[in-house]
Order: structure tokens, then sequence, then C-alpha cells
């Protein structure tokens, strides 16, 4: 991933510009990496595929979302954000960021 390009990064929070919803950065893909199919019938404001896109973890909700980088904002609430996977990808919450998992060898 060219993270240079990224303007949000993994641990941190965000906030739908649209939607309203917060939620934490789990993965950022360089560019569009869905199916056509899915643009077509999901991305209904057309964003642009070529820059990047964020896997978010949705506050107070069991699922995550894939959002154009065009539609999110830094939440700078630092507020903790409540999701069952979580913890699969996080150790905590420190400065307003997550903190990564460690892993094992």
């Amino acid at each position: 991933m060219n993270s240079d390009r990224a303007n949000f990064s993994v641990g941190q929070l965000v906030t739908h510009r649209l939607f309203e919803y917060r939620g934490v950065v789990v993965d950022v893909d360089p560019h569009f990496l869905g199916g056509e199919d899915w643009y077509q019938q999901m991305a209904h404001t057309r964003p642009p595929k070529d820059r990047p896109w964020y896997h978010v973890l949705v506050d107070g909700a069991e699922y995550q979302t894939y959002v154009a980088e065009r539609n999110l904002e830094a939440d700078d609430s630092g507020a903790p954000i409540r999701h069952p996977l979580l913890g699969q990808y996080f150790e905590g919450l420190g400065e307003g960021h997550y903190m990564l998992r460690q892993k094992g060898n």
C-alpha cells in the first residue's frame, strides 16, 4: 500500500461525512479493490476509485464498512469504539488512536 497517499491510518478514529457514524480504520487499500457490481450498487456518490479506500469497524454495530477517503474525516473526540471485533485488531486506545495488537511468532 502506498501509505504516503492515504490521509488516514490503521487505528485512527474517523467519522463518515454523509452518514455521520464513527468508526476505526482496520485496513487501507491504495485504491478501490471491490467489484464493479458492489461499486454501482453501494457507492451512490461515485467516489474516485484511484484514491485510498478504508475498511472501518462501525461504532455500536457488528459490521464493518468499505469507505472512500473523501467520505471520511478525522474524529478527534478520543471516545472509544464499541465493536465485537475490536480486540482482534487492537490492544487498546491510547491518545485518540487504537494500538495494533502485537502478533506472536
